[in-house]
């Protein structure tokens, strides 16, 4: 099964999915910080309680000054979560101070974490971590004066490990990065293990295996580089596999840092090479779109029809991160994902489409956007792409809104003359919200619609299978050659945590989960 799913993980899924990524990297940092300041007064973290308050509120006002007078610069709105969040990692990365010229160097730290943002930035993507790019500057200024300070990685304490791991699986489970930093985590600490093992033998010591595993597990700051840095989405690229090479890059040269000259490329410094591997998959990822139409879909569903300022790549199936800077936006931030409902032939067209209804300050911007005004889209993810065998069977199971990347497949498929073996599962409120009929009729496949009321003249090969909620049993009955099929379910994550039963007997299962903006 391409993804192992269960009641409990969808809903803690759903529940995080309401709170924006810097909120809760934010409140997460912010827990991070108290822990450390009651570790740090029972004498168990190296630095004292005064210099981890003086150095984070130095962080703070240098991140903050620097991040509004850049903003100011360039007219962009006020983000302070995003300021708070880079002083809190370069808290937990650079040595914490209350000497004059060390707090002068956590200064220079945060005035070029901030500024990198925007003076590192491509297309609406950071190029670098911004923290990691502070620290690592502070780090070879370092080498010819000291006093600045540097790099410490006090975080690595093993009483720390333990509140790093449970904050950092929040993290992961809202951005569904577990598996890529567990890939990190395993080749740092296999290639850290091997290292030290190498070292002792070396030098003729005698080599203590268990308390070495200990030490690269748990008094090693691998934990927090793979949750709160490495796992930024703003760094990363777009295809998962891509994103496996970086954090097995990221992984070899955080467990075997090399030395050059008089710094070594360890920690930040890999992971900066590692945002430079990610950088080379991502140049052509963003791209900035011009709204050319709006049109109501359904009762509740609008469209949104753009035309892209250039030629750029994606799969049919991937979604898109879109940037609508408003004033005051709401815990979420002004960026949205979106799926894409065009295809890559539609091109220069961008169609994508959201649901009404909410009333998030992003879609009150977002419906206030005019005609003729530009966008940015930051990036371009995700692996919800069909098969590559064009004879595999395949089932799509779509919850309102959810049909959107199965429009842009299906268009593809059109496009390129393929015939696929496809059935589609179209579960929806009511009928009047089938949204897309005319592209599903147009790819002539199967279409099973749950609604609570029979759609009026259905086309040739739909079918009502009644006004029951779909649950695993009806899914089972209005497909019954499941077993020979990958099934593919975009919906919300209740809604995948119901058909669970009935899914697990296809051939492999793909999920594109949400829980609404």
């Amino acid at each position: 099964m391409t993804t192992t799913l269960t009641a409990s993980s969808t809903r803690v899924r759903g529940v995080l999915g309401r709170v924006s990524m810097y909120r809760l990297v934010l409140s997460s940092l912010g827990l991070l910080t108290l822990i450390a300041l009651g570790l740090s007064l029972a004498g168990l973290v190296v630095p004292d309680p005064l210099e981890i308050l003086a150095s984070a509120v130095v962080l703070v006002v240098a991140c903050a000054a620097a991040d509004l007078a850049a903003r100011s610069v360039l007219r962009m709105p006020r983000r302070l979560e995003s300021s708070l969040i880079t002083a809190a990692i370069l808290l937990f990365v650079l040595r914490p101070t209350v000497e004059p010229l060390g707090l002068v160097g956590l200064v220079v730290a945060g005035v070029v974490a901030s500024l990198s943002k925007y003076l590192l930035a491509w297309r609406g993507r950071h190029v670098l971590n911004p923290a990691a790019t502070g620290a690592a500057v502070l780090t070879i200024l370092s080498v010819a004066a000291p006093d600045l300070g540097g790099s410490a990685w006090w975080v690595g304490s093993p009483w720390l490990a333990g509140p790093v791991l449970v904050l950092g699986l929040l993290i992961l489970a809202r951005t569904d990065r577990l598996a890529i930093v567990a890939v990190f985590w395993v080749v740092a600490a296999v290639v850290a293990f091997v290292r030290t093992i190498v070292q002792f033998q070396s030098a003729g010591f005698p080599v203590d295996v268990p308390a070495v595993i200990l030490q690269v597990a748990f008094s090693s700051p691998f934990l927090f580089l793979g949750a709160f840095m490495l796992s930024e989405p703003l760094t990363l690229p777009p295809r998962r596999w891509q994103q496996f090479a970086v954090a097995v890059v990221v992984g070899v040269l955080a467990g075997w840092p090399i030395a050059i000259g008089a710094i070594t490329l360890g920690q930040e410094r890999a992971l900066l090479i590692g945002n430079l591997v990610a950088f080379l998959f991502c140049l052509r990822a963003a791209v900035r779109l011009r709204l050319e139409g709006r049109r109501d879909l359904t009762p509740t569903v609008r469209e949104l029809t753009f035309r892209a300022a250039r030629s750029f790549s994606f799969s049919p199936g991937q979604y898109l991160e879109l940037d609508v800077p408003h004033r005051r936006p709401d815990a979420r931030g002004t960026r949205r994902e979106f799926s894409i409902a065009s295809a890559p032939e539609d091109l220069p067209t961008v169609r994508i489409a959201f649901k009404d209804g909410s009333q998030s300050s992003y879609k009150r911007a977002l419906a206030e956007v005019p005609v003729g005004a530009t966008l940015a889209v930051t990036g371009v993810w995700g692996d919800f792409v069909l098969p590559s065998r064009p004879t595999a069977p395949v089932l799509l199971v779509a919850a309102g809104i959810g049909v959107t990347p199965f429009v842009s497949q299906l268009r593809h498929l059109a496009a390129t003359g393929q015939d696929r073996d496809v059935v589609l599962v179209y579960v929806v409120s009511e009928a009047s919200e089938l949204a897309f009929r005319e592209d599903l009729v147009a790819s002539g496949i199967q279409v099973v619609v749950f609604s609570r009321d029979e759609p009026g003249d259905l086309p040739t090969g739909w079918s009502w299978a009644g006004p029951d909620r779909v649950d695993a049993e009806g899914l089972l009955r209005a497909v019954p050659d499941i077993a020979q099929r990958a099934a593919y379910v975009s919906g919300p994550p209740r809604l995948i945590a119901a058909l669970a039963p009935a899914l697990a007997r296809a051939k492999s299962l793909t999920t594109d989960a949400f829980a609404g903006y």
